[in-house]
């Protein structure tokens, strides 16, 4: 198992145990949640029948203080509605709403009763979505009862808080992971890339003794054997190049790169003709494209770029293919798009931004790290972008370069074409 699969799965496990853990929670506060809701329809309960013995009594006098005592311990807003002819909810009696729409206004003789009529609908309306009405006896006159009596009440503010509790209770909780989980992110990758960057400057240091004594070698065969135009000792010495240039990529690691205009099509050329005696007969190359765009590049990094891209589509073509790299100048944005195209195996959609990914690899002896580092200096050090543009299976895969172009322009001229200036 690579380390990119144990990732995934640690990430699993932990998912799984949030998971757990936000369900565990969710489920003791909704039965803390039904065993208040259970207490408070008993306390709904015990009012009505409070209410219905307080109107069915001629002389209430002296259990005034026993009845105002129950009302005042059993604090819940409830709406009693009579069935009339004209209004099947016609609004009887409430206690515990919000006095500044319940007003008594006393005026003159008789005494009318001031209040929000829309404030009642609201209400009545969310207490019949909450609970069932209790049907109460009502108020017996000369024998007869009175109209039909239904009594509604809504949930207390603290069991209607406690409903959404678990639910903040769980974003807090899960901010509070993602802060730490950044946090912790950065801190080891931090630390990472101060490893990496220690062990490829010592690199750069250890390779420095034998590329010398290979430059001395190679002289010493040129003098020796009159070997100067030798087409086997200039090659040769272009791998000495080669090698210098690498060391020179690990010495620069954690340094900012000097970023140098040039054309992009030379650059990438010119190692297109090292690369391509080096790999497979059977592997044609062909550039195209735009031959003057220009960008800033790091000659030393950017040929990395390039080689990673080749490489890996080298490996993806099993017998015969081809591989294309055609660049592009997108004029309207002032980009550089380069397009390295394969005929290999192909890329599965679901794995265009894991490919990226440090550790990830198809192959039985990679490291995965070659296009984790290329997005790395494409991004990091160009500024730029870098991803699969497009793959099919059986068919191939194109990884396209955004970098910005070196080369900016005046709107255009009466001609319709863009002028140059820089």
């Amino acid at each position: 198992m690579n380390p990119y699969q144990k990732k995934r799965r640690w990430k699993f496990f932990l998912l799984v145990f949030a998971i757990v853990i936000g369900a565990a929670s969710v489920f003791y506060t909704n039965s803390f949640i039904k065993k208040m809701e259970r207490e408070e329809a008993t306390q709904f309960q015990l009012r009505v029948k409070v209410l219905e013995r307080q109107m069915n009594m001629y002389d209430i006098d002296q259990f005034t203080d026993i009845f105002e005592t129950i009302r005042k311990n059993l604090k819940m807003d409830v709406i009693i509605t009579a069935k009339t002819a004209k209004n099947p909810d016609s609004i009887y009696s409430w206690t515990g709403l919000d006095t500044t729409k319940t007003l008594y206004n006393v005026g003159g003789k008789n005494q009318t009763l001031e209040f929000d009529s829309l404030y009642f609908v609201r209400q009545l309306k969310i207490m019949k979505k909450q609970h069932l009405p209790i049907k109460m006896q009502g108020l017996y006159i000369d024998g007869k009862g009175y109209e039909e009596l239904k009594a509604y009440y809504k949930d207390s503010f603290i069991l209607t808080q406690l409903r959404f509790f678990p639910y903040i209770q769980l974003g807090v909780v899960a901010l509070f992971i993602l802060a730490a989980y950044v946090a912790f992110s950065s801190a080891r990758r931090a630390e990472q890339d101060q490893v990496w960057v220690g062990m490829a400057k010592e690199t750069a240091h250890q390779l420095g003794t034998p590329i010398s004594s290979l430059m001395a070698w190679v002289e010493l065969i040129k003098s020796r054997f009159d070997a100067e135009d030798d087409p086997l000792v200039a090659e040769m010495e272009n791998d000495i190049h080669r090698l210098e240039m690498i060391t020179d990529r690990f010495s620069k690691i954690g340094s900012k790169p000097i970023l140098e205009d040039h054309v992009v099509f030379v650059v990438v050329q010119n190692f297109i003709n090292y690369f391509k005696i080096r790999t497979s007969d059977k592997i044609n190359f062909i550039i195209t494209g735009d031959n003057q765009v220009r960008a800033m590049l790091s000659i030393p990094l950017f040929d990395w770029v390039i080689e990673n891209l080749l490489k890996n589509a080298a490996n993806a073509i099993e017998n015969e293919g081809t591989i294309t790299v055609n660049i592009i100048e997108n004029l309207a944005k002032e980009e550089v798009f380069i397009d390295v195209s394969d005929t290999g195996k192909g890329i599965p959609r679901s794995k265009f931004d894991t490919v990226f990914q440090p550790g990830y690899t198809t192959r039985k002896r990679g490291w995965g790290l070659g296009l984790s580092l290329t997005k790395r200096m494409v991004e990091n050090y160009h500024s730029g972008q870098i991803f699969v543009k497009d793959s099919e299976l059986g068919k191939g895969t194109t990884f396209r370069i955004v970098l910005k172009s070196s080369i900016t322009y005046e709107p255009t001229t009466d001609t319709g074409i863009p002028r140059m200036v820089s």
